[in-house]
């Protein structure tokens, strides 16, 4: 075939195989807002307009967590290493809230610094494909998913592992990841236990379940609050949205209020303040 006839034929093949192959998508631009969602189904970052927190400085019980979390983060926003982390431990004790209000802190200080990306638990096997993604972009970008956990039949935590700190390419310079969880190790004790006394090598076993964990640089613990710092909470909330009730009057309902729920905790807390200032009608803003 001559190869002026040639040509058309090279050329609509070619333009069939790129119709054929998969779309990439572009890097995001990330700009317009500080906070967005993944949704993994159509590779798509929604802006959230407004991100749901609390201040900082209402975030009571937690110091020590609180300022390791926040120099952290400070130091990645500023280009600096800073350390993938996961915050573990008692429910309601303000570990996803403590991430959003650091995350509200360092912008405030530096405008835009950061963005904030959460991961839905359910789409984090989409997690190496939003890292590529983000891999091309400017800007600092947290990613975030709450509630982060596996059960025995779940085998997502292998590719969460290489996404991490591991694979060719590695976690790319401009993202950093935090996750909470109920869970030190991510897994039920029960699996761990399982693996333990079942394997033909026990301990290689284990090591495979608890390594997840090992992935993030800095552990923050969360503990069960005294009633001192369960009342400190409730007595910062009141001072914050100028509740009008004296100390004599909410002091008890409180006490009785966790009692009812058979613990204390910051969530505990900020429930009790709701129906105190719903009671006042005074707006929580």
């Amino acid at each position: 075939m001559a190869t002026d006839k040639l040509t058309p034929v090279i050329l609509r093949i070619a333009e069939a195989l790129e119709r054929l192959s998969p779309h990439r998508p572009e890097s995001p631009s990330l700009q317009g807002a500080d906070g967005f969602v993944w949704h993994a189904n159509g590779e798509l970052l929604e802006p959230v307009p407004e991100i749901s927190r609390v201040s900082l400085e209402l975030l009571l019980g937690v110091d020590h967590v609180r300022n390791l979390l926040l120099e952290n983060t400070h130091r990645f926003a500023q280009g600096l290493p800073a350390n993938n982390t996961l915050l573990w431990g008692a429910r309601g004790m303000g570990k996803s809230s403590l991430v959003k209000a650091v995350h509200a802190a360092v912008n405030a200080q530096t405008p835009g610094a950061l963005a904030l990306i959460e991961i839905h638990r359910e789409e984090i096997d989409s997690l190496p494909k939003l890292m590529a993604l983000l891999r091309g972009t400017a800007r600092q970008c947290l990613l975030f998913c709450d509630d982060l956990s596996f059960d025995s039949a779940d085998t997502s935590y292998k590719s969460l592992k290489a996404v991490l700190e591991g694979g060719i390419e590695g976690r790319p310079h401009n993202v950093l990841f935090y996750a909470t969880s109920n869970r030190r190790h991510l897994m039920p004790r029960e699996m761990v236990e399982n693996e333990r006394s079942t394997a033909i090598n026990p301990s290689e076993a284990v090591e495979e379940k608890v390594s997840l964990s090992d992935r993030f640089g800095l552990w923050l613990g969360f503990h069960a609050c005294s009633q001192q710092d369960y009342l400190d909470m409730i007595a910062g909330y009141v001072a914050h949205f100028g509740l009008t009730a004296p100390e004599s009057e909410w002091r008890p309902e409180a006490i009785e209020w966790a009692a009812t729920r058979g613990s204390r905790s910051g969530r505990v807390a900020w429930q009790y303040i709701q129906h105190l200032a719903g009671r006042l009608g005074h707006r929580l803003v």
